[in-house]
């Protein structure tokens, strides 16, 4: 919708990815990881224009788990463009009420349950200070003004529409230089911000994310081996309770879900590269012991057998322009253990 009335131009960057694949070129240039949670709905796609003094980044995004590390020396605001948002950012529930500001650095942990439509304004050092950010190097989210969020909506929509259908109008300075001074003043708007109204200043969660973190490295560490719940909370000194909350908090499912999830993907990743692999020997190499299992996970997540992903590698080097990397935008076993009753499915046991 919101990409339908946009067209390519000199000054707008547009681009549809046909899949994750596609996608994950942008990603490493933007330091960025996914775990897409929705394959067969991935309809990504991002639309750039550049202002003398700001990048404007309208992005199309897909349901995932996203861990993100942001460098923002001169600042950049976040918000959603429609009102049907929803993300859960460092274990809180975010939804189109919110913007997200940040000055500075952060390592940021997001899930999006769904696809989500949102602006990124990234400022250069050419800007002067407006007083917006007043703490650096940690993302805030902050309680919008309605109609202060609805007007920045409608110029960032012109704005991309303008670069759209008149190109030129952005290589003349001031016809760039009043468009950029429009949406800096509804920015002002957006950042008055009532103090007591401010939910969200300070995000809190950090101690759930460093246990996601450890769990991350950990499931690295010992990819063949059998991971069960209350090992890992008692290598991690904490409660099974406290571990679990900790996933469901800050990655949105269940840590058997999630340690799941994330060996689906690494497996995925070396049947693409090829190599002589097997579908069976790369299955082991992430604790799939259990073949059937792992091949009904495997097409329930990316909706072919393994054996049609490790037919298509090694994977094909990405095109030099991401242009041409992508289509132009057109409109379980059972086993008792010291009395303890577990499922396991690809090497993740959870107690029950």
């Amino acid at each position: 919708m919101l990409f339908d009335a946009l067209a390519p131009s000199s000054a707008l960057q547009l681009i549809g990815f046909a899949d994750v694949d596609a996608f994950r070129p942008i990603e490493t240039m933007e330091d960025a990881r996914s775990i897409p949670l929705d394959i067969p709905n991935f309809a990504a796609a991002r639309a750039v224009v550049s202002l003398p003094a700001c990048r404007i980044i309208m992005m199309r995004s897909f349901a995932r788990i996203l861990d993100t590390a942001y460098r923002m020396p001169d600042g950049m605001v976040i918000l959603s463009m429609t009102d049907d948002l929803q993300v859960n950012f460092k274990g809180l529930d975010l939804d189109a009420r919110f913007f997200v500001t940040l000055r500075g650095n952060d390592e940021c942990h997001f899930v999006e349950p769904q696809t989500n439509h949102h602006a990124m304004i990234i400022f250069s050092p050419e800007l002067k200070d407006r007083g917006w950010f007043d703490h650096a190097d940690g993302l805030r989210a902050h309680v919008a003004n309605r109609p202060a969020l609805l007007h920045t909506r409608q110029l960032l929509l012109d704005i991309l529409r303008t670069a759209s259908m008149q190109p030129l109008l952005f290589e003349t300075t001031e016809a760039a230089a009043h468009l950029q001074e429009g949406l800096l003043l509804a920015l002002d708007d957006l950042f008055r911000i009532d103090s007591m109204s401010d939910r969200s200043a300070s995000v809190q969660g950090e101690r759930s994310i460093k246990l996601v973190q450890r769990i991350d490295d950990y499931v690295a560490a010992h990819p063949t081996v059998p991971i069960y719940t209350a090992d890992l909370a008692g290598e991690f000194g904490v409660s099974i309770r406290t571990l679990g909350g900790a996933v469901s908090k800050v990655r949105g499912m269940s840590l058997h879900q999630y340690i799941r999830l994330k060996r689906l993907w690494a497996t995925r990743a070396r049947l693409l590269k090829g190599g002589g692999a097997t579908v069976a020997t790369c299955a082991r190499a992430q604790g799939f012991h259990h073949l059937g299992e792992f091949a009904a996970a495997y097409r329930a997540t990316f909706h072919e057998a393994p054996s049609d992903t490790l037919a298509r590698g090694p994977a094909q080097p990405y095109p030099a322009s991401l242009t041409d990397a992508a289509s132009p935008y057109d409109g379980a076993r059972h086993q008792r253990r010291s009395g303890t009753y577990l499922e396991r499915q690809g090497g993740v046991a959870r107690s029950e």
